[in-house]
């Protein structure tokens, strides 16, 4: 049986940490892709962390899932997180975070899917 696999989420610390909330919650619940429904969030932190710490988290992780709002495509962070995943070749994907929204993807951060499970299912079986 494979692992679960370990998530960073990636998203707009400065504007949208209620998102990571949010994502980590819905990926707990039953019927998550993830086995037995359980969350490494690795997550994302505050700016001043962006360096080794950063790279770090992300190196322990198999697949950095960026969490996307409408401003999320310009957010410093989530671009930085992007490109030290990138670097350390890890795979990369990115879901809207609210229905309603339509926001802009993240450059150099995969597909952009509308948050469901199936998507996340077509996301996850690549690092499991």
């Amino acid at each position: 049986m494979a692992r679960n696999p370990r998530l960073f989420v990636s998203f707009d610390f400065d504007r949208d940490r209620v998102l990571r909330d949010l994502s980590s919650g819905r990926l707990a619940l039953p019927g998550s892709p993830l086995r037995s429904g359980r969350l490494v969030n690795e997550g994302s932190r505050a700016r001043a962390e962006l360096g080794s710490e950063a790279e770090r988290r992300i190196n322990r992780c198999d697949f950095v899932l960026v969490m996307v709002k409408p401003e999320t495509y310009r957010a410093p962070g989530v671009l930085k997180e992007g490109a030290i995943a990138r670097r350390l070749g890890k795979l990369v994907g990115q879901m809207i975070g609210y229905k309603d929204s339509s926001p802009r993807r993240v450059e150099n951060a995969g597909r952009l899917y509308r948050w469901n499970w199936e998507n996340l299912k077509k996301l996850l079986p690549r690092v499991q």
